[in-house]
């Protein structure tokens, strides 16, 4: 009965995406086409992925998978202004990841590790984001093991947002993956959709998958067998991770005025000693 719930809430969803899919010039749509999958966008100081473990949790049933994924939450109000935006280029000008489990998992993915604030800068700076539990941030930690991959403890059946703050003084658009699947459509995540369009200095709070233009169907972490993932395609590989990639505006330059150049200029001194 759940299954077939999400099913059709999923269904009605991809009816209403259908009739609102953005319009894509010729080039757009060639680039769509030919644009890899957003889950296989990887940093590049992170490690390779081994094909033998790929191979062996594809075999493996996810009943059998422990640790955390995302399910279809319930739904809640979350008004999208839709907006138009002309990328500057087809390639993001940065991403990033967060992997996310429960704290058995996350012991057992990281090892050595250290504690850091629930927000973390991406993209050159270009943006600032975090993984928000309630009122609060979950437990964020960062490993150099893998490559100063960050990771996020979450709780099941607890449901989870993802925060976003453009530091730029120019509008940005954030395409966003929650276990390889995009947080608009719902269905396999790749560079070529569109994604949030977020103004200067703006926060937005991304709660779950979109199902209309008023509502989401919450992040709520679940067990592998219970995600989405899994129950709408019975693919269950790429659990456990949010990706992010953030394209600038054609025209635009997204680095002038920078926060860091911001306080350059606020604490130059008008009588620095001579080198």
């Amino acid at each position: 009965m759940r299954k077939q719930l999400l099913l059709a809430g999923a269904a009605s969803a991809a009816i209403w995406l259908t009739g609102c899919a953005p319009n894509f010039t010729a080039g757009e749509a060639a680039q769509k086409a030919a644009s890899p999958a957003f889950g296989d966008m990887m940093p590049a100081n992170g490690p390779a992925r081994a094909a033998k473990p790929e191979v062996e949790t594809r075999g493996k049933a996810a009943e059998e998978r422990p640790g955390l994924a995302t399910a279809f939450g319930e739904s809640e109000n979350s008004p999208w202004n839709r907006q138009s935006f002309v990328r500057a280029s087809s390639k993001p000008a940065g991403a990033g990841l967060v992997f996310y489990n429960d704290k058995e998992g996350i012991e057992a993915m990281t090892g050595s590790k250290r504690k850091m604030d629930g927000m973390e800068t991406a993209a050159g700076e270009m943006i600032e984001w975090g993984v928000k539990g309630g009122f609060s941030y979950l437990p964020t930690y960062k490993t150099y093991s893998w490559g100063a991959r960050r990771f996020v403890v979450g709780d099941r059946d607890s449901s989870y947002s993802i925060v976003l703050k453009n530091r730029c003084k120019s509008r940005l658009e954030v395409v966003l993956s929650v276990d390889g699947l995009d947080v608009i459509d719902g269905k396999k995540a790749a560079l070529s959709k569109r994604g949030y369009v977020i103004a200067a200095g703006e926060t937005l709070e991304v709660k779950g998958w979109r199902t209309s233009p008023d509502t989401v169907a919450r992040f709520k972490f679940s067990t592998v067998a219970g995600s989405y993932s899994n129950l709408k395609t019975g693919e269950h590989r790429n659990v456990g991770v949010i990706g992010m990639a953030v394209f600038a505006e054609q025209g635009v330059d997204p680095w002038t005025w920078m926060p860091r150049e911001v306080n350059n200029r606020l604490d130059a001194d008008p009588f620095a000693t001579a080198p």
